[in-house]
């Protein structure tokens, strides 16, 4: 394991008797692939606290992205926060540094996706047959060519922000897959970062509100960029 075991408990946002919400570091899967390797799920033992079962994920987050990501603290809490996201009531918005800024500065994009299998791996693409996927976005700051977006899916799509600014002409720098950028810029960790989550767990209380500070690397681009952290 990359990580001391415990390490969850410092990046620990949130807990009730039915979620938590945790800072997932960039570059960790939240579960195992195929090959195996080390992933989120393995270091989800230190936040059992006393409860007989694991956490389990309610939504997931790509490998590279950093930021809010909430686990179900028991079965009946996990398939009441599965219908949230599933009927787009959890509102999430995330923070993403892109090469290029779009023409229009804030709008709605209404693209819809599709997993697409390429020799040995896989990529989503803008497809008139894939699943629906609308994400709105405004651009917060610019300069130099870079842009610092907001952008909020509106559906729960694999890829969807990273495609759908590319689709912009804003590739997110450090995207290992999307876009035209040069190896440099591939080298960067992947500026994008789920900032914030709205969850409407229970029905008699206001929703719970979570924010996660951006990684260091992301927060120094983003000052670069003029933009407040």
């Amino acid at each position: 394991m990359a990580y001391a075991p415990d390490f969850l408990l410092d990046r620990l946002l949130y807990r009730d008797g039915l979620m938590l919400v945790i800072d997932k570091p960039a570059g960790l899967p939240v579960h195992g692939g195929p090959g195996g390797g080390d992933n989120l799920e393995n270091y989800f033992d230190a936040l059992r606290f006393g409860l007989p079962r694991l956490p389990a994920l309610a939504h997931r987050l790509d490998r590279d992205t950093s930021g809010c990501l909430a686990l179900g603290r028991h079965p009946k809490a996990l398939r009441k926060l599965g219908k949230l996201f599933s009927d787009g009531r959890v509102e999430k918005t995330y923070w993403a540094v892109t090469k290029g800024v779009p023409e229009k500065l804030s709008g709605t994009i209404e693209a819809p996706l599709k997993k697409e299998t390429r020799g040995s791996g896989w990529r989503v693409v803008i497809a008139d047959d894939g699943q629906r996927a609308v994400t709105t976005y405004r651009t917060l700051a610019q300069k130099d060519g870079l842009a610092f977006i907001e952008a909020k899916p509106k559906t729960g799509r694999t890829h969807q922000i990273r495609v759908h600014l590319e689709s912009l002409g804003a590739p997110i720098l450090g995207d290992p897959q999307y876009g035209e950028l040069s190896a440099a810029e591939r080298a960067h960790p992947m500026m994008l970062h789920a900032r914030r989550l709205v969850i409407p767990i229970s029905k008699n209380k206001e929703p719970v509100v979570v924010e996660a500070p951006p990684p260091e690397a992301m927060a120094e681009m983003v000052r670069r960029l003029g933009g407040d952290v």
